[in-house]
């Protein structure tokens, strides 16, 4: 039987020595580096993987102030309340001074209504409607001759309510009545994957270093790691997607999908939006939140807010408070007014006005892999979200009834059949699940959903 010459050079490596050194003949030598295995001294290996970036997961916002529900649509339709009270603008016709023109076509002005009509400079003016019109209405004063010697100029532009009526003796009544506004949201889910791949051979590699990631796992299996980093990972998609998401605009939106509306879009297509105080001086004082309340006043005046806010903001807010006299008040209604139990989940609160306001960091916004990391200008930059607490009141399409629901909320396509809210399955040969005959474990996930924000003008986006 020949013997090979790497068998020879193997065997001559293995002669012993007269001295006890760490020669290169002394040991089996499997690495080309001069160093090698004959180092006098092993290294130290510290098995554990160190985190140097804490948690890194960036979800649970939704959990907080939202819910989850099953849908079985390829949409999902809501309706909202509409105004109760009529109120509508229109601009003061200056050769008719007793006539008001460009009033939007469909408004509820109806003749012996009696308004209240505000001018640009500060004019208030009471009057009954006489006539009314697609786009105008006639009305006549009655403190004054007409709207021209009221204050009104040619072009100005007014507000009008309605706060009543009056009828003359003998007349008849109303000739025409008011129907409520139809006003019906919808959102689509869109289908959300990842996956992990690892070779079935690499699946038996052990390693040096002891990996463990945010959901537990550990060992000293690398592939435990990568796996537990991608479930993790599209478990932060999950949530990111119900935040940024924006639907596709027709005719010019050039993306190949639909798309679907999230928080973000919804806030600032049907909500409030504070981008007018520079980032530099903003909540250094109650003023801004002064101007959040006058908002709210003018929407639901929902009193109990949560604000999600990034750490410049946090930390502005931080020092205004402190800078508070004791009789601004500070409670915890929304967590049955316990302190500790407000404070152990990250949040402080103020009350100001009718007002409870309870702040927290808002994670998303601070990482610089995500929103902490883009450098867009101050008038983009989005600082904070004021989402409210409780539930709203809505009439849903698919169950035909009036339900209340958290203002935000997840619809998760399911049947009976398959629960797509979060699955997670495993092809090829390894692994212990064999569905081909591929050597490798590919571990998969996906998830169908979109979100509902309902009451969008409740909500308050942070910009600047």
């Amino acid at each position: 039987m020949a013997i090979s010459q790497g068998y020879s050079n193997i065997l001559a490596k293995q002669t012993g020595a007269p001295q006890k050194l760490a020669l290169a003949q002394n040991y089996l030598d499997f690495t080309t580096a001069a160093d090698g295995w004959a180092k006098q001294y092993l290294p130290e290996v510290m098995a554990g993987e160190a985190e140097v970036f804490g948690n890194r997961t960036i979800s649970g916002f939704l959990e907080r102030v939202g819910a989850e529900e099953a849908m079985q649509s390829d949409q999902v339709i809501w309706s909202e309340q509409s105004r109760l009270h009529i109120s509508t603008t229109g601009i003061m016709n200056g050769t008719n001074t007793h006539t008001i023109d460009n009033v939007p076509t469909g408004h509820a002005l109806r003749v012996n209504d009696t308004i209240v009509i505000s001018g640009p400079n500060d004019e208030i003016i009471k009057a009954i409607v006489t006539t009314s019109n697609t786009n105008d209405i006639v009305v006549k004063c009655y403190k004054f001759a007409n709207l021209g010697t009221a204050g009104l100029a040619d072009n100005d532009v007014v507000s009008i309510f309605v706060y009543g009526s009056e009828f003359t003796k003998g007349v008849t009544g109303r000739a025409e009545s008011i129907s409520p506004q139809h006003k019906t949201f919808t959102n689509k889910p869109i289908i959300i994957k990842d996956k992990y791949h690892i070779d079935g051979s690499d699946t038996a590699q052990i390693g040096w270093v002891e990996v463990s990631g945010e959901d537990g796992q550990s060992g000293y299996y690398w592939y435990l790691k990568a796996d537990g980093d991608t479930r993790q990972r599209f478990t932060d998609y999950c949530e990111m997607s119900m935040v940024e998401a924006e639907k596709k605009i027709s005719g010019t939106g050039g993306a190949a999908v639909d798309g679907t509306e999230g928080l973000f879009a919804a806030i600032e297509d049907r909500g409030l939006i504070s981008d007018g105080v520079d980032s530099a001086t903003a909540l250094t004082n109650l003023g801004e939140f002064d101007l959040i309340l006058k908002e709210f006043d003018k929407q639901g005046a929902i009193e109990e807010n949560m604000l999600y806010v990034n750490r410049d903001t946090a930390l502005k807010i931080d020092d205004m408070l402190a800078g508070l006299p004791p009789q601004v008040g500070v409670g915890y209604g929304v967590f049955n007014n316990a302190e500790n139990m407000a404070l152990n989940l990250g949040f402080t609160g103020f009350r100001r006005g009718s007002y409870d306001f309870y702040k927290t960091d808002w994670k998303y916004l601070n990482d610089p892999t995500t929103r902490g990391g883009l450098t867009a200008a101050n008038t983009s930059l989005i600082r904070g979200v004021n989402v409210p607490a409780g539930v709203s009141s809505v009439y849903d399409e698919n169950m035909g009834k009036n339900l209340k629901r958290p203002f935000l909320h997840v619809r998760y396509r399911a049947s009976a059949a398959d629960d797509r809210r979060f699955k997670s399955f495993i092809t090829g040969s390894v692994g212990g699940n064999v569905t081909s005959s591929l050597d490798a474990m590919e571990v998969h996930y996906l998830s169908e959903r979109c979100l509902v924000v309902q009451g969008a003008n409740n909500f308050l986006l942070l910009k600047g």
